[in-house]
């Protein structure tokens, strides 16, 4: 590649990296740690009933019970029933107006208590924002990093034959440098494979209202429709509960090889309710495949998330390869051991511009005060949030506990003289809070 080319991808790989850079690191180091979400969820709530499977008539029993404690209320859209997995052995029924667990029996065992696990995938998935601006946002910054990715090869030509060579130690910012550079080597696969999929994830909503007011008159449901499946037309006409057992009957005799995870009941109660069941397939990277039945049960057809398109495929792979769904623990643990090295790529990235700067005479101390907020103090919020969950409990304000935490360590610390050593004391803190978690996780209640 030219030496303008090299330059210009430098230039831009250093612009994107600091428009985005604390953005970034918020999604990657909590995307790192999201990875566990349901085993977070077990350590949150240990004394949930778990089961390896539930029988149908008990999931029908449990949906039933569950709705006749909810009349007098307005009427639920649709219900979720999810099923023991291998992830998370546990059977939760979710309405529109709460979550409980049930046992093997049908039975309402308690409610669901997993407010810290819900604020961390929130936290990842729209930074806390509400609505289609958090999605979009957070999706706008996987755009960004598959940039970073290409503008970083670039930039260095040497980058792949410079593979193996790691100068950990060295002084004015080459060790720094080179710990970015090698660990941006052997992530960058992973990097563009994360970053593309939580661009689709996050801009999905975006693309689908373009879909749906160029070509279905602003209907969303008719744009999700080809790739999902539709739903049923709703009839409000009371009519009795849909039979959700017999459903499960006939899948597991018609796909024994497919194992249910969800049962999503459309319009519980009315004669337009419909029944879908979300199964797993086994070695395949989709997220499962709907299959839908009406109210007697009777099989209806499949969405065709498993055979279909080649473009449904892809898009119900997207999530299991953001999130490493598809392998087990062993894959959970390298996805997060990738995201963690993907989170220091994105730190040291911007410490190297620093360190840039300072060389050539550009001090700018309260602006490497503050980076050293963000990168330590991110966690140090985080594990404050933890804390919360376990000494106030499930109600604890999480989010506002995490961004108020951080924004008062980035104030203090740019507020600070450079005398001061923030850094060290944003580690200390951190230790100090990961230390203290250990002890609490293991306190019941």
């Amino acid at each position: 590649m030219s030496r303008t080319l090299v330059q210009r991808g430098l230039s831009a790989h250093a612009a994107i990296g600091l428009l985005a850079s604390t953005l970034l690191y918020i999604v990657c180091l909590t995307g790192s740690v999201t990875v566990f979400y349901e085993e977070w969820q077990r350590i949150e709530q240990p004394d949930a009933p778990e089961m390896a499977r539930i029988a149908p008539e008990a999931v029908q029993a449990g949906i039933a019970h569950v709705l006749a404690a909810e009349k007098g209320r307005k009427a639920t859209g649709h219900l979720y029933v999810h099923l023991p997995t291998d992830a998370l052995p546990r059977t939760t029924v979710t309405t529109d107006h709460q979550a409980v667990h049930l046992d093997e029996r049908g039975d309402v065992a308690g409610r669901e208590l997993n407010g810290w696990s819900e604020f961390l995938l929130n936290l990842h998935y729209t930074l806390n924002i509400p609505g289609i601006v958090g999605l979009t946002l957070v999706g706008g910054l996987g755009v960004m990093m598959i940039a970073l990715s290409l503008t970083g090869v670039i930039a260095h030509p040497r980058i792949f034959r410079d593979a193996f060579r790691l100068r950990a130690r060295d002084r004015g910012g080459i060790g720094l440098a080179d710990w970015h550079n090698r660990l941006g080597v052997w992530t960058l696969p992973f990097a563009l494979a994360v970053a593309l999929t939580g661009a689709m994830i996050g801009l999905a909503t975006v693309n689908g209202y373009g879909l749906a007011r160029s070509f279905y008159k602003g209907d969303l449901e008719a744009a999700y429709a080809p790739i999902f499946g539709a739903e049923g037309r709703p009839d409000p006409k009371a009519a009795p509960l849909a039979d959700v057992a017999t459903a499960l009957r006939v899948m597991a005799g018609r796909f024994p090889d497919a194992r249910p995870s969800y049962v999503i009941l459309h319009e519980p109660g009315t004669a337009g309710q419909q029944v879908q069941i979300l199964a797993l397939h086994q070695r395949r990277l989709i997220y499962g495949e709907n299959y839908m039945f009406d109210r007697a049960g009777r099989y209806r057809g499949h969405a065709g998330l498993s055979d279909g398109a080649a473009g449904q495929q892809v898009a119900a792979s997207a999530y299991n390869l953001h999130f490493g769904n598809y392998g087990g623990l062993a894959v959970k643990i390298a996805y997060a051991l990738l995201g963690t090295a993907l989170t220091v790529v994105i730190a040291t990235g911007t410490s190297i511009w620093l360190g840039k700067r300072e060389r050539r005479g550009y001090r700018q101390p309260r602006l490497r005060q503050g980076w050293n907020a963000i990168v330590w103090g991110t966690g140090v919020a985080l594990a404050l949030t933890l804390l919360a969950r376990r000494c106030i409990g499930n109600e604890a304000p999480y989010m506002a506990i995490f961004w108020a935490a951080l924004a008062l360590m980035l104030a203090v610390s740019v507020a600070l003289p450079e005398r001061y050593r923030v850094r060290r004391a944003l580690q200390i803190a951190l230790a100090a809070c990961l230390t203290a978690l250990f002890p609490a996780m293991l306190l019941p209640g």
